[in-house]
């Protein structure tokens, strides 16, 4: 069974996500509501997944992708993003995701990201 963490700034998308989640028999190992939780969570639980919010207060997403990549470059980190702004996608660009899915996302895709990876 695949392990993941969720992280995003809003406590109810989270829940919500986590709920997926369960459905779709992945076990979330830990909820995180800024990028230097998220890096926590990555270093205490090691899951198969990160699914990651950019846009967060004092730490966002960028901050855990970087420190999460440089901890383990296969690291699997798929960004739920709002902000789809030129110099946002520059910047995934060269950090290189595992996944990017533009809320409002369908879960349905995301899980078959997850099948393929």
């Amino acid at each position: 069974m695949a392990t993941a963490i969720v992280v995003d700034d809003d406590v109810d998308a989270v829940e919500i996500f986590c709920d997926y989640l369960k459905l779709k028999n992945v076990t979330v190992l830990g909820r995180g509501y800024n990028g230097k939780s998220a890096v926590d969570l990555y270093r205490k639980h090691g899951p198969d997944y990160v699914f990651l919010d950019l846009m967060m207060p004092e730490y966002d997403g960028f901050y855990a992708l970087e420190n999460i990549r440089r901890r383990d470059p296969s690291a699997k980190i798929i960004v739920l993003a709002a902000d789809t702004r030129e110099e946002t996608v520059a910047k995934l660009a060269k950090i290189k995701p595992t996944g990017i899915f533009i809320k409002p996302y369908d879960i349905n895709k995301i899980i078959q990201l997850l099948e393929a990876v």
